[in-house]
């Protein structure tokens, strides 16, 4: 494949948060203590924006909610890497994005186990980021130096957000002129030729505000393959990713603020091979408009997907071609509109809707004789979903009482899958699938008492629901000599879950949170083994030797149970953060899927655990420490390829030099664990990235 250009992608779009809100009533619940409070509304006749979005709404105090400091996000490499602080979250694979197939990144937490698709709703500014055809996120693409916030919710089901937030709902605010003020600028070198380099610039502009950041990273990757497997097909796998992002923010007559934002990336990988090229592209825009007590939203995006698919032989001694994915465009079309009306002293509504509109196609050219494609496949389709919703939240002094509930209608229509011979252009798969459409109604009821002075107690049940995306339906897939068929009658996956705890604030600096959790996926999609080549299968063809044929199919459900637990404490200029959350989860499965009835779904660890020691120092100096602890967990859904549990290190270290400019190291993997990743159906072992170390200069120049 032709390397693609790394060029700027610059977009003007909105969307983003709003002007000042009130704060919450006093009788909320406390909120962790490193939450972003909301400045309080300003006088009309003063006007000063604020970038940000409403605020959190009283209910939410009901909820077990983590918010990552400003502090970890501005010296984070990568996204990924900082949601990983998060106990229980987790990619379909341990891998991050710099070595990682793509479609192998979709986010959960709880357990609820997943495939490509998210099972967590990540939102940006409040527009939903996962692939409109794939439903897997292009993690590149948010660099954490442009981020104000980021707000993770562990269960909760689908409430006020939309559909999609399964396991959870991860909020991502991009920086105001609260904390994004003049240039900043910074560039790493480290490990296999690796550079990262990004740039900032917030300014005041009038009574409004404008920001333009840039990221840039590229290395040569290291071999994906463990040492005592590689053959002389292996080789380090490169990278190469930008991204560019613009906002304005503009102050309107009335006391609402406008906010328009742009997003642009490119994102290259190779997976260790030959012939295993990957490229992203993608542009988001957005408007929002926001006013004391209500929020306006509307957003556009654009996708394109290259991947190309290499089959090695057993002695790894060739490789070639097993299918290319030479284009997967893909747009999405949203909007959203909230009201947040007040009903005397204590009573806060929420009432609004969103729309979401999804369409794309996988084109494919597959069933190679030596580098020469001898078929061409097209599959995809269109989706749609359009839902209400109401919550009320109660509160007074010591008690808030929530309620919500919503109704969601999708649609799925001009589903289809083509196949065609290069050689006579002849139709050998004609499958056209019939639209079809249904309702889905969910909800959330959650109670939180102030008990005495710094503790909390909450309990919330919810339903959530998540549309299969247009890529488990209609596109078979290979990876490797695996092959897996898509599903067209794929029903939505639904989430039932209810959870108690409480949150603990023992000193003014010192706080402990609690939850156990229990959750029951319904018709959860997963990829089912069905046979083990060589042998010729429905929907994906012929499966040679060593490869394992899957199905895509809803499984009867996927219970897990849990609790989770994290806490901080400052001192000084130290502050020790820590959490760890274990969680039991099993499949339940009749019918064709009946082996796996019991055991664990794929990829889902019993046990994650994370815990930062940090030191700020004067002149913004800075250092940490970061360990993570993931257990053993199974590769495949029958639970016979085992990848054991590992414990990392991170580090990273600013130390100022005068007048702006600090030196910078970073550390991922210190002591350089193997950590596996993933085992093909022939036992083949990937690793996650080994030890990396950068050093490198950074820039703050003065508003």
């Amino acid at each position: 494949m032709t390397r693609p250009l790394l060029l700027p992608f610059l977009l003007l779009t909105a969307s983003a948060p709003a002007l000042a809100q009130e704060p919450a009533p006093t009788s909320a619940p406390a909120q962790p203590e490193h939450q972003v409070a909301q400045p309080p509304p300003q006088p009309e006749q003063n006007i000063v924006v604020t970038g940000h979005g409403l605020a959190p709404g009283t209910g939410e105090g009901v909820l077990d909610v983590i918010e990552v400091p400003r502090e970890r996000l501005e010296t984070a490499q990568r996204l990924e890497d900082v949601l990983r602080d998060v106990p229980g979250f987790q990619l379909f694979r341990r891998s991050d994005a710099s070595s990682a197939n793509p479609t192998s990144q979709g986010a959960t937490l709880r357990a609820l186990g997943g495939n490509a698709s998210s099972r967590a709703l990540l939102l940006l500014d409040g527009v939903p980021q996962s692939d409109p055809f794939g439903g897997w996120v292009s993690w590149p693409a948010y660099d954490p130096y442009r981020l104000g916030a980021v707000r993770v919710t562990r269960g909760g089901g689908s409430g006020v957000e939309g559909p999609g937030a399964l396991a959870g709902t991860i909020e991502l605010d991009s920086a105001g002129p609260d904390t994004f003020r003049g240039l900043r600028a910074g560039a790493l070198y480290g490990s296999r030729d690796s550079l990262e380099a990004r740039a900032a610039l917030g300014e005041q502009i009038g009574g409004g505000f404008a920001s333009l950041s840039g990221a840039y990273a590229r290395g040569s990757g290291f071999i994906p393959i463990v040492p005592e497997q590689q053959g002389p097909v292996d080789q380090p796998s490169p990278y190469e990713q930008a991204s560019v992002a613009a906002r304005a923010v503009v102050p309107l007559p009335g006391g609402v603020e406008l906010q328009a934002s742009g997003l642009g990336f490119t994102d290259y990988r190779e997976r260790g091979t030959r012939l295993s090229g990957i490229s992203t592209t993608g542009a988001d825009a957005s408007l929002r408009l926001v006013g004391r007590r209500w929020s306006a939203l509307a957003y556009v995006q654009s996708r394109d997907f290259f991947n190309s698919f290499a089959s090695v032989n057993a002695a790894r001694t060739s490789v070639t071609r097993a299918s290319e994915q030479y284009s997967v465009p893909s747009t999405g079309l949203g909007a959203r509109a909230e009201w947040r009306p007040r009903v005397g002293e204590h009573v806060e509504l929420r009432l609004g809707g969103d729309w979401r509109d999804m369409d794309g196609v996988s084109r494919e050219l597959f069933s190679y004789s030596g580098d020469t494609p001898t078929r061409i496949r097209a599959a995809g389709g269109h989706a749609r979903t359009l839902g209400g919703f109401a919550e009320g939240t109660w509160t007074s002094d010591a008690l808030t009482l929530t309620a919500s509930g919503r109704l969601d209608r999708w649609d799925l229509s001009n589903g289809a899958l083509y196949e065609r011979l290069l050689a006579t252009n002849a139709l050998i798969t004609n499958s056209p699938y019939p639209d079809r459409g249904g309702w889905q109604p969910t909800g959330r009821a959650g109670v939180a008492w102030r008990a005495v002075r710094g503790l909390t107690l909450r309990a919330a049940a919810y339903a959530g629901w998540r549309l299969p995306t247009l890529n488990e339906l209609y596109r078979p897939f290979r990876a490797g000599t695996d092959a897996t068929a898509a599903n067209p009658f794929l029903a939505p996956e639904r989430v039932k879950g209810a959870e108690a705890g409480l949150d603990w604030r023992p000193a003014p600096h010192a706080r402990i949170g609690l939850t156990a959790f229990v959750n029951r996926l319904e018709d959860g999609i997963a990829n089912v083994t069905m046979g083990k080549g060589p042998g010729t299968f429905p929907g994906v063809g012929f499966v040679a030797a060593g490869g394992v044929y899957r199905q895509r199919q809803n499984i009867d459900a996927i219970l897990s149970r849990g609790v989770e637990l994290d806490g901080s404490v400052d001192h000084g200029p130290w502050r020790l953060s820590a959490g760890w959350s274990f969680a039991d989860a099993s499949v339940r499965a009749s019918g064709l899927a009946a082996p796996l009835d019991g055991l664990r779904p794929a990829q889902t660890p019993r046990s994650t655990g994370t815990a930062t020691l940090a030191w700020r120092g004067p002149r913004h100096a800075e250092a940490s420490l970061t360990g993570r602890y993931v257990s053993s967990q199974f590769e495949d859904d029958l639970n016979r390829q085992r990848l054991p549990g590992a414990f990392t290190l991170d580090a990273a270290a600013r130390f100022p030099v005068g007048r702006g400019v600090a030196i910078e190291a970073r550390a991922q993997n210190l002591a350089d664990k193997r950590v596996d990743a993933g085992i093909s159906g022939d036992g083949i072992v990937e690793r996650a990235t080994p030890r990396t170390i950068w050093i490198g200069l950074s820039f703050q120049g003065l508003p």
